[in-house]
Order: C-alpha cells, then structure tokens, then sequence
C-alpha cells in the first residue's frame, strides 16, 4: 500500500454528500434499533414456543416466530446489538495500539521503526479472516477469540497508515519549527499529527467496522464463530436457512440487517472528488 503525500497531509472536504448522509441515516436507525429495542419489548430471544414453528408474522409479532417458536424481533435486536458492540470493541482495541505504535516507529526512526515494520509486515502476511479461525479453533463459540483476532488482523493498517502519514508530517516545515522553539513530543502529537490523521483514521474505522460485522457474519455462518441459541446475525442465517422456502421473511431479517449495516458504514467514505 502506497500513500502519497497529498493523500497523507490534505484536509478531507467537510461538505456531506447525499450519499453519506443516507449512510448517517441508516447508521442511526440501525443503532436506535439494537439498543432502543429491547427497552420498547419485553419478549425473551431464547424463550422456545414450539406451538408456534415459523408463525407468520403479526402485529403483535412483526417478524413472527422461528423453528423453535422464538420471537424473531427479539433475537434480530439482540443479534444485531451483539454485532454492533463486538466489532466497535474489536476497532478501538486494534486503532489504539495501531496508532501509537505508528506514531513510536515513526517519531523514534532507526531499528526500532525497522523492526516494529518487521513485525507488522509478518502479521500482513497471515491473512486477517484465517488469524481469526485459527484463534477459534483453540475456543470454539466463545467471544474473546472474535474479539482478540479481529483486533489482531487489523491493527496492522492502523500502523502502517499513522507511520507513513507521520514520517511526512514529520518532516514538514511546521514540525521543525515546533521542534526549534523547544515544544516537546506531547505538543507535536497534538498540535501536528492528531489533527491531520484524524480524517484517515475515521475512514480506517467505518472499514474495519464493516470487515469486523461482516467476518463476525461469516464466522457464525461456518459454525466457527459463536454457536447457538446465541442471537448473532450469522448464526441465525445458518440456523434459519433450511427454512427460506416455508418462511423467507426469517432469513432475508438478518441479511437484511447485515446489509444495510455495510451499506451505512460503506455510504459514510468520502466520495471521489468531494471538495
């Protein structure tokens, strides 16, 4: 990945674009949807009914009842506020230490810059989605190994973004001046840095949040992510799929969620030419 100097150091425009306040919009209600939900219901996601095997949906019950007589509403809610929490969790574990540890290699230079690229290069190299199956392989089901390898396979561009911006901004004109009037690293950082990567981490975050939801999707999809009855959007496509044909509305709620949550977080990136 190569980043030039323009990309690295100008301003994003601040005009929103119909697209990504469409984005906004979408964000919102699905947010508004996961954590208003369960205060607007009293309905239990792992409360069984087997009366009522895949009941079509009702005013009482808008998205109807499962395979197992569970209130799909409820089980979307919490499925998608599962998702939601675990990839923001899983973003700012891996933009923390991405970001300064961008920041040491690039404001110490030397062999320490030279071997925490090293590093960060021989964790590329392992793709992010196997990292995080070979971590669920050692706890099948269980949340931390979601958590910590998702963090893991990201962490890495968060680095590689915040050093390659640094570098340059290091060298800017400003920085030396701030350097020679005796203003210290906490001063630079804030002053110099922080305000110029701030645009390039945000666009960093929507794009690990949306890979973070989709490979939490996939995982559950697989049987390798977390396991039933737990109310997560990829383990109730798998559990609902044999059923698309008596009850298609069951399965198109979570692809229906999980697409407009990518959608959102996709429609929130700058547009090619936005002043």
């Amino acid at each position: 990945m190569s980043l030039s100097s323009e990309y690295l150091l100008e301003p994003e425009g601040r005009r929103w674009t119909s697209a990504q306040i469409a984005g906004v919009l979408l964000l919102v209600g699905i947010v508004l949807f996961a954590w208003l939900g369960p205060l607007l219901m009293n309905a239990d996601p792992a409360r069984q009914q087997l009366a009522r095997f895949l009941e079509a949906p009702s005013l009482a019950h808008p998205l109807g009842y499962d395979q197992l007589g569970r209130d799909m509403l409820a089980r979307l809610v919490h499925g998608t506020r599962l998702s939601l929490s675990l990839a923001v969790v899983s973003v700012l574990s891996a933009a923390i230490p991405g970001v300064l540890i961008g920041l040491l290699a690039a404001w110490c230079g030397g062999w320490i810059e030279r071997v925490l690229a090293a590093f960060a290069d021989a964790v590329l190299a392992l793709p992010g989605l196997l990292l995080v199956l070979l971590l669920a392989a050692f706890a099948p089901g269980g949340f931390w190994p979601l958590y910590v390898g998702i963090s893991l396979a990201l962490w890495v561009e968060y680095f590689r973004v915040v050093r390659a911006a640094s570098r340059i901004l290091l060298a800017s004109p400003q920085v030396e001046a701030s350097r020679l009037l005796g203003f210290g690293p906490g001063y630079i950082v804030r002053r110099h840095l922080l305000p110029a990567l701030l645009p390039r981490l945000f666009t960093l975050m929507r794009f690990g949040l949306a890979g973070a939801v989709l490979a939490m999707s996939a995982l559950g999809f697989v049987g390798v992510g977390l396991q039933p009855p737990t109310p997560e959007l990829g383990v109730m496509m798998i559990e609902l799929l044999p059923y698309y044909r008596e009850a298609p509305w069951l399965l198109g709620a979570p692809v229906g969620v999980l697409t407009l949550t990518l959608l959102g977080l996709l429609l929130l990136s700058p547009q090619k030419g936005q002043a």
